[in-house]
């Protein structure tokens, strides 16, 4: 008979490297699979807020490729405009490769146990523990994490709703001299309907991306052709990564049977900026400490994590949604009459290092814009 884990989290993305982290420095026996063999290409920006250094023990500089104080906003490539974040700490920007090779690095050295290339293909409820079965195998736990983000199976098979995704596109153009303004992530939001186009700086590499959070189908690749071609770079011979992401769309349950969702399966994504990674390590924190008070014989942890994301992050979620509702909607007016002025990206700022909640200034910046329509 196989050992008996104390936790079986599946994916090594953020979320489930800062459960499995934070698990195993508490002590747990805990298992990730990740279907991919490590480290793996993830399409994804890689903006990182450093407020996530404040969960963790161990210093992330490492798997930090650079590093941002500046924004320059464009709207169909042209009215420049430059501004501070002026937050205590730039924004780090990370190539997920690295990034989530060296978070599970971390929870491997606290004792968690890692094995990649192996995708999960079923789970089985048995009394008091999980069956997770793979091509390789089967594996025994007495709980178990989703945290195999948006394209995941998990939270199909624990019977946690429905997942409604958006499509977002990116690329990464690789140029011989480090890139120019190497502390500047660049916003375009005249090229695509209901979201925007980011150019996020690395080392040697531009990362370029683009995204839209409505309701209707898009072409994504034209406009992202005329982005690249903007900063003097072309889409020859350089793959396109489509790849969905899950919005967050109103509470949903989290949580089962001795198993629980976090990560962009939780479907964390914030509606308005498409901010991921913070979110995701976040509810990996949070899953952690569930888990070890179940662990401990509590029965009502897991439903606290549920209750826990819905009004922490949710409920902020909520103000994110309508933000986005109205930019979305009326973005040349928001854009002019919002995000041109310094204080904007000030308060963007704020908004990603977690000194101030979307609830704090949604309602004085909706007021702001549909004053100005209707005026």
């Amino acid at each position: 008979m196989s050992q008996l884990f104390d936790c079986a989290v599946i994916g090594a993305g953020p979320g489930g490297g800062a459960t499995a982290y934070h698990l195993a420095r508490r002590g747990f026996h805990v298992l990730v699979l990740e279907k991919e063999h490590l480290p793996r290409y993830k399409p994804c920006g890689g903006g990182v807020s450093p407020a996530v250094a404040a969960w963790f023990d161990f210093d992330w500089s490492p798997a930090i490729s650079a590093y941002v104080d500046t924004i320059r906003y464009t709207w169909q490539c042209k009215d420049a405009v430059y501004a501070s974040l002026d937050i205590p700490e730039p924004i780090w920007m990370v190539h997920r490769a690295i990034f989530d090779q060296f978070l599970i690095d971390q929870a491997v050295a606290k004792g968690a146990e890692l094995r990649t290339g192996q995708a999960a293909i079923g789970i089985t409820r048995h009394l008091d523990h999980w069956e997770i079965k793979t091509a390789q195998g089967s594996y025994r736990s007495r709980f178990l994490v989703g945290a195999d983000g948006a394209k995941g199976p998990t939270a199909r098979w624990l019977g946690l709703g429905k997942r409604g995704t958006v499509i977002g596109g990116a690329i990464e153009v690789e140029i011989e001299a480090p890139v120019p303004e190497a502390n500047v992530a660049h916003f375009e939001f005249a090229l695509v309907r209901d979201g925007y186009l980011w150019n996020f700086p690395k080392a040697q590499v531009h990362s370029i991306g683009i995204g839209s959070f409505g309701k209707h189908k898009v072409d994504l690749k034209r406009p992202l052709a005329c982005y690249v071609d903007s900063f003097g770079l072309s889409l020859d011979d350089v793959t396109l990564h489509g790849h969905p992401l899950l919005l967050w769309k109103g509470p949903s349950v989290l949580h089962t049977e001795a198993a629980l969702l976090c990560g962009e399966a939780a479907c964390i994504v914030d509606p308005f900026t498409a901010e991921g990674i913070r979110p995701s390590l976040w509810t990996g924190v949070c899953a952690a400490e569930a888990i070890a008070e179940a662990l401990a014989g509590d029965q009502f942890a897991l439903e606290r994590y549920t209750e826990r994301v819905q009004k922490d992050w949710g409920e902020d979620m909520r103000w994110a949604e309508r933000l986005g509702q109205v930019f979305y909607r009326f973005p040349s007016v928001a854009y002019h009459l919002g995000v041109k002025r310094p204080s904007a990206t000030r308060t963007m700022g704020k908004l990603l290092y977690g000194s101030l909640r979307y609830q704090d200034v949604v309602q004085r910046a909706i007021a702001r814009l549909t004053g100005s329509i209707q005026g």
